[in-house]
């Protein structure tokens, strides 16, 4: 089993950053894709931003710009750095990551428990 604890949610003014974790544990051969979702109230989730193993990035086009992927993969952790913060932006954000199992080598695709971003004066 893979496990992926989030973090770094919360309230914060437009304009203002925040800063999400996701490190990811378990029995883990390889990770390959690592992203974020949002979802927000009445709306389907979207994908917010995707890195590769090999490091490239791919942003919807409403948070380029404004937000940045980045992984450590000695640690199996992604982060998404969030600037100018909109209300818009308003949503619980999910990580998810796609890798292999260590033995018997089977592909997983993990979610996150989802943290709540709210953006607001």
């Amino acid at each position: 089993q893979v496990q992926l604890v989030e973090s770094g949610g919360g309230l914060v003014q437009p304009g203002g950053s925040l800063r999400l974790s996701c490190a990811a544990s378990g029995s883990i051969f390889s990770i390959n894709a690592m992203g974020w979702y949002r979802q927000a109230p009445g709306k389907q989730r979207e994908l917010v931003a995707q890195i590769s193993s090999t490091g490239t990035t791919n942003y919807v086009d409403s948070v380029k710009g404004r937000f940045t992927i980045s992984r450590d993969n000695a640690k199996n952790t992604v982060y998404l750095q969030m600037n100018s913060l909109k209300p818009e932006d308003t949503a619980v954000y999910y990580c998810n990551v796609e890798g292999v199992y260590r033995g018997p080598y089977a592909r997983f695709s993990s979610w996150g428990q989802g943290t709540q971003v709210t953006v607001s004066s």
